[in-house]
């Protein structure tokens, strides 16, 4: 009887385990929606190299999971009272590194729990942390993928209304 009720209780465990983490994973947009999403974040530039080969990018797309050596954009900021800050970032590694700092907050491109890699934002020593796949749109503005291994990465800026702007892009 032991037996048994030890067998079932890790049935059990296992099967609750698996169904929490496919649900932690459901897409966030449709096949649809992100084609629509993709679109309506375009950078607006005359510049058509730039339009086609920059990027949005959703969370639910995993896009750091490859070592691609292509250029990220990150619009973050530390707190909600913070202003944006944009970052640019090489995708060249499979380890923890810190991007960038901003007031006594820390951008880090680090593996997640759910074995895939993710954004996050650290404020100091302290352990809170927001990360890219959860956030609401508080924290974590827009990341943009520079799809061009062969032609230098635009810069890009955020003009006074919370935009993503090319400099000298018209």
């Amino acid at each position: 009887m032991k037996k048994l009720l030890s067998i079932l209780g890790a049935i059990t465990l296992v099967g609750t385990s698996t169904t929490s983490l496919v649900a932690c994973n459901k897409p966030q947009y449709s096949e649809d929606e992100l084609k629509k999403e993709k679109e309506k974040h375009k950078i607006d530039t005359k510049d058509q190299t730039i339009k086609n080969n920059l990027e949005w990018m959703a969370s639910q797309e995993k896009p750091f999971n490859t070592v691609d050596n292509k250029y990220y954009y990150v619009v973050w900021r530390g707190n909600k009272n913070d202003n944006w800050k944009i970052t640019k970032f090489l995708n060249d590694t499979n380890n923890e590194k810190k991007i960038d700092n901003y007031n006594k907050y820390s951008l880090i491109f680090k593996p997640s729990r759910f074995r895939y890699y993710t954004l996050l934002i650290k404020e100091g020593i302290i352990n809170t942390t927001n990360t890219w796949y959860a956030d609401n749109g508080s924290y974590f503005k827009s990341v943009f993928r520079w799809n061009l291994l062969d032609k230098a990465s635009p810069d890009l800026i955020i003009d006074d209304k919370g935009n993503v702007k090319v400099i000298n892009g018209e």
